[in-house]
Order: C-alpha cells, then sequence, then structure tokens
C-alpha cells in the first residue's frame, strides 16, 4: 500500500492509521531517534520530552550505561525461557531484593503483568497463610485507580473508559476514596486479604495523600492480616526524588510492584518484590511467562538497580523537581488552576476556558515540548531525570505562552 502525503510525518500517520488498531490517540509526533531528554522526528524537529513513556524512561532515552549492557547482552544470549536458568537471573533478582529490602522476586514484563500476579500471589497468600475460605477472598482497592488494562484490573476501575463494553467482570474487589484511611478501615474484613494503592495516584492527576495516609493504612494492614500492595510501576525508581514513593513517608509495603523505568526504556520488565513468606506460596507449575526474567531483561535490571544504588538520580529528581514545581506554581492565576506532585512529576490543572488538555499538548509540541493530558484540562510534566534546570526553565517558558496563546 502506497501512502501520499505531504511530510514523512504524514505518511507514518497514514500508515500507522491504517494498520495499528486505534487503542490510542497519539500526539502527531513520529518519533525517530531520541537521547537524553530529547525525541527527533521523522522529518528532523527536536521535542523536549517530559513525559518519560510514562517513567519507563527515567534514566533518559539510550542511557549510555544501559545500552552498553544492552549490546553486550545481545551479543551472547537474550531468551531460554524459565525452562531452563540464565546466568543473569540470578544476580538480577538478588540485587533488586537487596534494593526494596525483601527476600524474593518473580519477574514479568509489563506493569499490569506485575500486578495481575501481585492479586494471584495475595489470594493464594489469603488461602493458605490467612485461611481465607475458598472464593471469599478480597482485596481493597482505591476509587480514580490506574494499575493496567487488563480483565481483572478494570474490574476495579472507576474509569467508565476502561470498563464500558468490556463485562463481565472479575469479583472480589472493594473500592474505597483514595486518601481516606478510616473509608479503608471500614471495608477491611475477615475476608480481606490484600490492600492494593498507588502511593501517588498517576493517570489520576499525579493525586498525592495526606501525609497520615499511607502510615494509617500500613498500620491497618498489619492489625487485620493483610497485605499491603504498593503499585510503584510509575511512582517508583527515582522518579519521586526517593527510590521508592513509600519512602517518602517512611512505609514499608509487604509487596512492591515495579515495572516501567526498571527495564531501562529498553526493554519491557516488571517485577513484584515481597518476602519469602508471601511469594513463597508459588509453586512450580502455578505462575509463570515465557519472557519472564529472560537474560536480556535481567542484565538491564541489574544495570538499573546499580545506578540507583549510587542515589544520583534520586538526587536530580528531589533538587530539579523543587525547581519545576516552584515555576509551575508561579503560574498559578496566569492560566494554572492548580499543581501537584513530588520530584520531578507534576500535574497541572489548566483553566478549562483555556481548552482541554489535549488541545493544550497539541500547542506544547507546537513548540516543541511533549507532554500527556489526562482527566480534562490536566497536564502531566514528568522528563526524563537527565533533564537540566536549563532546560526546565525553557520548557516552563514554552507552557506560558502557550497558555498566552490560548487566552482571550
Amino acid at each position: 500500500m502506497t501512502i501520499l502525503a505531504d511530510t514523512a510525518t504524514e505518511a507514518a500517520i497514514a500508515l500507522a492509521d491504517r494498520y495499528a488498531a486505534h487503542n490510542y490517540s497519539p500526539l502527531p509526533v513520529v518519533a525517530a531517534s531520541a537521547e537524553g531528554a530529547w525525541i527527533t522526528d521523522v522529518d528532523g524537529r527536536r521535542y523536549l520530552d517530559c513525559l518519560a513513556a510514562y517513567s519507563a524512561v527515567n534514566f533518559g532515552h539510550r542511557n549510555p550505561e544501559i545500552t552498553a549492557t544492552a549490546h553486550a547482552q545481545l551479543d551472547t544470549v537474550t531468551l531460554v525461557s524459565r525452562a531452563f536458568h540464565s546466568d543473569k537471573l540470578g544476580p538480577f533478582c538478588a540485587a533488586l531484593a537487596r534494593l526494596c529490602g525483601k527476600d524474593m522476586v518473580l519477574p514479568m514484563n509489563s506493569g499490569a503483568e506485575a500486578v495481575e500476579s501481585a492479586l494471584k500471589v495475595a489470594r493464594k497468600w489469603g488461602a493458605e497463610v490467612k485461611g481465607v475460605p475458598a472464593g471469599r477472598a478480597n482485596i481493597i482497592v482505591a476509587d480514580n485507580n490506574f494499575h493496567g488494562r487488563t480483565i481483572s484490573i478494570v474490574s476495579f476501575s472507576s474509569d467508565p473508559v476502561a470498563r464500558n463494553g468490556f463485562g463481565p467482570f472479575t469479583p472480589g474487589f472493594r473500592s474505597v476514596p483514595f486518601g481516606d484511611a478510616a473509608g479503608l478501615a471500614r471495608a477491611i474484613d475477615g475476608d480481606t486479604v490484600a490492600v492494593l494503592l498507588e502511593p501517588i495516584q498517576g493517570e489520576a492527576g499525579i493525586i498525592v495523600p495526606p501525609d497520615d495516609y499511607l502510615p494509617a493504612v500500613r498500620a491497618l494492614c498489619s492489625e487485620h492480616d493483610v497485605l499491603l500492595i504498593a503499585d510503584e510501576i510509575q511512582s517508583g525508581l527515582a522518579r519521586t526524588g526517593h527510590t521508592l514513593a513509600c519512602d517518602r513517608w517512611g512505609v514499608v509495603p509487604d509487596v512492591y510492584l515495579l515495572g516501567k523505568a526498571l527495564g531501562g526504556g529498553v526493554v519491557p520488565l516488571s517485577a513484584v518484590v515481597a518476602d519469602r513468606d508471601i511469594l513463597g506460596v508459588l509453586r512450580p507449575g502455578e505462575h509463570g511467562s515465557t519472557f519472564g526474567g529472560n537474560p536480556l531483561a535481567a542484565a538491564i535490571g541489574s544495570t538499573v538497580v546499580s545506578i540507583l544504588e549510587r542515589g544520583e538520580f534520586q538526587a536530580r529528581s528531589a533538587e530539579l523537581g523543587a525547581h519545576l514545581h516552584g515555576r509551575l506554581e508561579d503560574m498559578i492565576g496566569d492560566g494554572v488552576v492548580a499543581v501537584r506532585g513530588m520530584g520531578l512529576w507534576a500535574g497541572v490543572d489548566v483553566d478549562p476556558s483555556l481548552g482541554t488538555g489535549k488541545e493544550m499538548s497539541l500547542r506544547l509540541a507546537d513548540r516543541g515540548v511533549l507532554v500527556k493530558d489526562t482527566h480534562g484540562s490536566t497536564l502531566r510534566f514528568a522528563p526524563p531525570l537527565v533533564v537540566t534546570r536549563e532546560e526546565i526553565d525553557w520548557a516552563v517558558r514554552q507552557f506560558a505562552a502557550a497558555l498566552r496563546e490560548a487566552g482571550p
């Protein structure tokens, strides 16, 4: 099929529209190359990436350490399945367990797989350890959560776009308001096996809970013998200025869910990390993944862990995040209604009279800044953690100009 278009961008978009399922509505930018915090499109235009693939590219596009590991591993072995051992799996799991202060790692691929795996582990733990009768286990989640788009996960989503037309849904979930520990306490009963939460809700607009919330949830879970599962797939691995967002509140969950940045922006890699008395409920044949923990991903994951152990990206995120938030907060009243977040992760509510979040994202793309909208007029700013102060200042100036353009 021949695609006729005036530019390489138009041709590429037309081809994707013809053959790729329309489950996304992307900005009209076609990436051809990327380095650090910048993306270059097929027509040679450069953009400052302020989304970082939803935190999958925390360490920058084509991070030299990570790409060197990938190149080296490509020359040895990339996949053997879990039918055999590989020399990269054990070191990766040991390093990640140590980073998280836990005993064991269950490696998977996508973030949604990590969440689904944790749901299975929690139910199995509830049956075998807590003694919940078969078929009665329940898991508590938060309203406006985002944990992926599999059938079980959308079963407890409060987003109608994620749910409409996809039933029947998986039972066994209860949703309570995010940030409301008292509401969560009322939802717990003797058959509750887990509480699954994002420490900071990402897709909902970078919603940071009250400071007393996660400590209260931790105490409730301990009191009622319930697993606390922290979905750190977006918030973890230095994004918030901490290795894990839970660290901000001194909370240690029973289970960490990691993904996105764990693969260094090179391969899909996710993990369930917990102690042996939890992950030990899985026995051979009860759960698996052909690609989970493959040598290529495990090698890259080990490099990511070694980078995190140095702490430099946590420090960059904290320092530059304070600068980003300060610059954005100065715009409140000039087209910006509110700013939320932590580290290099900000949710910005734009005055709805100036347009939708998608419209503002398009204006920013025209000015060379890539962000992503969510929930009406909210924009998410989450640049790779290699971004500089000067690049942040430039992006904020472009944002201010886009707001002025949209004004009366």
